[in-house]
């Protein structure tokens, strides 16, 4: 859980819902790149016209910056104010507003837990009735020249591509489901294509 400093309360931040756009468009359209010296997976940074991801995101290369800035603003996301006050609430029956998870690791082979494989993360509560909501605004800049329906079309993409995946860490075990709801484009509302 990342907390915002003054208040305790939890809080989506910008950077990791954008990075977790960027990767999700990378995969979908093979624009990942691997570093061969350490096996990892490098951000695209073609620079090419006509990439979903250097268009909306930047190229992750500098010097082969031909596109502009990056089109698309992502800020950080705070709890709504009916989720802030599902969160008080839990406070003032004595409960945390996040939970506390301790988990371990098991040996496979031997069914024994690991030793120092013991291990606490905090998460956001995942009940359906205290529905814990962070309002997300994005800002697209449309540049002269560009396809403003396409710049959209990817960045809806994205989000569609991001509620099948999970954000942050320990998704495989069910951590950081994300929903979009309510999704509206000037206003007006919208729906997520099936990416």
């Amino acid at each position: 859980v990342i907390r915002n400093p003054l208040t305790k309360e939890p809080y989506l931040p910008g950077s990791s819902l954008k990075g977790k756009m960027r990767s999700s468009l990378e995969y979908k359209y093979g624009k990942q790149s691997q570093d061969r010296e350490n096996q990892y997976s490098l951000p695209c940074g073609c620079g090419t016209e006509g990439c979903p991801v250097c268009t909306i995101f930047g190229p992750h290369s500098q010097n082969k910056n031909r596109l502009g800035p990056s089109r698309l603003i992502v800020r950080d996301a705070f709890l709504t104010d009916a989720a802030r006050q599902n969160l008080y609430k839990l406070r003032e029956d004595g409960l945390p507003m996040v939970e506390v998870k301790t988990e371990n690791i098991i040996d496979r082979r031997s069914s024994v837990a690991a030793q120092r494989g013991l291990r606490t993360q905090e998460r956001v509560p995942p009940d359906d009735h205290i529905k814990t909501q962070f309002q997300l605004h994005l800002t697209l800049r449309v540049f002269r020249g560009d396809d403003r329906e396409k710049l959209v079309q990817w960045v809806k993409e994205a989000l569609s591509r991001m509620q099948k995946d999970y954000l942050g860490g320990s998704g495989t075990r069910g951590y950081g489901w994300v929903k979009i709801e309510n999704l509206t484009v000037d206003g007006k509302p919208e729906s997520l294509p099936d990416a």
